[in-house]
């Protein structure tokens, strides 16, 4: 069985599990507390040594960053599919989830905000404008390359794919830090219509086994 060392609040590991949920795949999560610091744990370094989530085990595969993941599992499991059969589809797609997995994600990972709050001295306050321009930034850009035709009832036609498992977990992230991203329409006519869905049901952060409910 494959096996996905995540944390509930990572964003990077919600995009795996929504992509692992929509091709139908049997998994088992072990959590790997960033709180705690658990990713510099010997025994997960020795897996990992970037020490960060998520990783997938696949017998004696080992996986980092969610995009190549997200990749791996559409080149083993092709159907059913998250990427278009097109090329220019395939890099419609890859380029809405780049501009969240290289330009929000890096910019507001949890490590970058604690530096920012740590040695860098800056205040909550500050961090927390920090956060949400580069979302609004990144979901604005977003927004203008849902405005096409190629956009459906999902981020790309009419079956949610890997822009969506993207797209998803970002707007969730936005929705917890109180960001306001009700100029986006598009985006959250889309997102809402990824959540009536099973699959990504499933794959929230609150249906994790370690979701802190507190």
């Amino acid at each position: 069985m494959l096996k996905l060392h995540s944390y509930w609040r990572s964003s990077a590991s919600y995009r795996v599990r929504i992509a692992l949920e929509l091709k139908g795949l049997s998994y088992q999560q072990l959590t790997v507390n960033l709180l705690k610091s658990e990713q510099t744990q010997q025994a997960y370094t020795a897996l990992n040594p970037e020490r960060l989530v998520p990783l997938l085990q696949d017998g004696e595969i080992c996986l980092s960053q969610s995009t190549a993941i997200i990749e791996y599992l559409e080149e083993k499991f092709p159907q059913p599919a998250l990427l278009p059969r097109d090329a220019a589809g395939r890099g419609r797609v890859r380029a809405i989830a780049q501009i969240i997995a290289c330009d929000i994600h890096p910019l507001d990972n949890l490590r970058v905000l604690q530096y920012l709050t740590g040695p860098m001295g800056v205040s909550k306050e500050n961090k927390d404008i920090w956060y949400a321009h580069w979302v609004v930034e990144g979901l604005k850009a977003i927004e203008r390359r849902l405005t096409d035709s190629l956009t459906g009832a999902f981020c790309h036609g009419d079956t949610p794919g890997m822009a969506d498992c993207y797209l998803v977990p970002q707007v969730a992230n936005a929705h917890r830090m109180g960001v306001d991203i009700s100029a986006m329409p598009r985006v959250l006519e889309i997102n809402a219509r990824c959540m009536a869905l099973p699959a990504f049901q499933r794959a929230q952060p609150s249906a994790c086994p370690d979701a802190v409910t507190a």
